[in-house]
């Protein structure tokens, strides 16, 4: 398949934190927040019951480390692996393989839970032409009220001991 094909046939728009991405579903149902531990500071904040989007990296791009509010679960659909990288509340460095190859530690789906710095990357971006596209689903749905992307320094201070990849994972 060719990568413009694909941006062109989802009718995919630059992200902020990176790469390419289109709303395929938004619900017409909504929830009020209320009491939900995410959403501690905006009790009452009216979302989507759930969204999804396509979502596609190409070459040596990336998506920038951000945090939401809601967890996002990640689907496999074609191309090269994405690497899932973590950071939680406590510090500890996530790595997640999203892909096909089973017999290799990829696993087709994967969930980042809400409150978790994110971001990811392909497994090998050797050349331009290379890409993966995924789906992510969110739930309560996405909102860029709830979406915080990294400061580099400010992460570096918060979590030392992962420089490098806050380093390589921030604009």
């Amino acid at each position: 398949m060719d990568l413009d094909l694909i941006v062109r046939k989802l009718a995919l728009k630059n992200h902020p934190e990176g790469g390419f991405f289109a709303e395929s579903y938004r619900s017409s149902e909504q929830i009020v927040t209320g009491g939900l531990v995410s959403w501690q500071d905006e009790k009452n904040a009216v979302r989507s019951v759930s969204t999804a989007i396509y979502y596609l990296l190409s070459g040596s791009d990336f998506s920038a480390f951000h945090k939401i509010k809601s967890d996002e679960c990640w689907h496999f659909y074609l191309g090269a692996p994405f690497e899932i990288i973590e950071i939680t509340p406590a510090g500890n460095l996530v790595k997640t393989v999203l892909g096909i190859n089973l017999l290799h530690g990829e696993v087709p789906q994967y969930t980042v839970l809400a409150g978790h710095w994110f971001g990811s990357r392909l497994k090998n971006p050797s050349d331009k032409k290379h890409f993966g596209l995924v789906g992510c689903t969110v739930a309560p749905g996405f909102d860029f009220k709830d979406f915080v992307m990294a400061d580099r320094e400010r992460l570096s201070v918060e979590f030392p001991q992962h420089q490098s990849i806050i380093s390589a994972m921030t604009r």
